[in-house]
């Protein structure tokens, strides 16, 4: 594990495989879905220029392991480390569980990406850009929402006024039942 320091890999300046640039699997932004399961477009150019400045910036280099997790990361909004295997495996099929461990914990320490626990469950990632959102998590069929943290505005005007207590809504995870699982 490369705590400090840049790793013994190659600078490797494209990330993608042919079979990758045939399907056009990358092109400067994702597809993602939005919190009602509409596609919507992720802009990762700009986080990709950022990251890649900060891990040269510190040493590291940009490897296509690397590149890869962000962009399964981006991909899967809540991915665990399993699930990002598997969206990176789809590329690069050499790339183990340990190597995404390791770059998730790099990427984290870079604050590019970060985690949260939504239940019982391996923590799930998401990119830092957008973290700052409540997670509401359907019992029902087990979609996740991102809201807006003025949403807890009560609740942590509460916490504070009755308890003396700053909250950080940016890890709240509220379970409950979505409105479509309600009305089935």
């Amino acid at each position: 594990m490369h705590t400090f320091g840049p790793p013994p890999f190659p600078l490797i300046p494209h990330a993608r495989s042919a079979r990758a640039q045939r399907q056009g699997t990358f092109s400067g932004c994702l597809l993602r879905t939005t919190e009602r399961g509409v596609p919507g477009r992720h802009k990762l150019g700009f986080v990709t220029e950022a990251w890649h400045q900060e891990l040269r910036a510190r040493g590291y280099r940009v490897t296509p392991q690397r590149q890869l997790v962000l962009e399964a990361v981006t991909a899967l909004r809540h991915g665990t480390p399993e699930e990002i295997c598997a969206e990176v495996q789809r590329t690069a099929r050499g790339v183990n569980i340990s190597t995404i461990y390791r770059t998730l914990e790099l990427l984290e320490q870079l604050e590019l990406v970060k985690h949260t626990h939504l239940g019982h469950k391996p923590p799930t990632y998401h990119l830092a850009a957008e973290a700052e959102h409540v997670h509401l998590v359907c019992r029902g069929c087990g979609e996740v929402y991102d809201v807006n943290p003025a949403v807890a505005n009560g609740l942590v005007e509460t916490l504070e006024r009755d308890y003396g207590f700053e909250t950080d809504v940016q890890h709240l995870t509220v379970h409950g039942r979505c409105r479509d699982c309600r009305e089935s």
